[in-house]
């Protein structure tokens, strides 16, 4: 794995400490070359207290992290994505949009919901 884009539901396993989500991050981390990419949606999606969320807060400062900004161009193409599949979810569509740009697999608790956006995408279920 070359990195990863995560959605809600993997920084809610992540701040949990979910042995699956933790190991692969691990695998993710062991490559100095890889990207932890965290769409900004699904962060406001997550964030609550930075003081109780020590781990989340690590993460998102790390060095292989990146919280991914929801500018014009994306925002253009997650609307686009959400008319070609007939959908609603602005925060799911970016995460797809986001992985796609940097050629990621997501790391997702809803794999379905996303591969109604992008058949094709590779996800990896936690």
């Amino acid at each position: 794995m070359r990195g990863a884009t995560l959605d809600a539901g993997a920084l809610i396993a992540f701040e949990r400490g979910d042995s699956r989500m933790l190991a692969l991050l691990d695998r993710v981390s062991h490559d100095p070359e890889s990207k932890i990419v965290i769409p900004a949606g699904v962060l406001a999606q997550v964030w609550r207290n930075g003081s109780r969320q020590a781990r989340l807060s690590r993460l998102i400062t790390s060095r292989q992290s990146i919280v991914n900004d929801l500018d014009e161009e994306q925002a253009k193409a997650v609307g686009i994505l959400l008319g070609v599949s007939g959908t609603a979810d602005a925060i799911d569509a970016s995460v797809v949009i986001c992985a796609l740009q940097h050629s990621q697999v997501v790391i997702t608790s809803d794999p379905e919901d996303l591969r109604v956006l992008a058949p094709r995408l590779a996800v990896q279920a936690i």
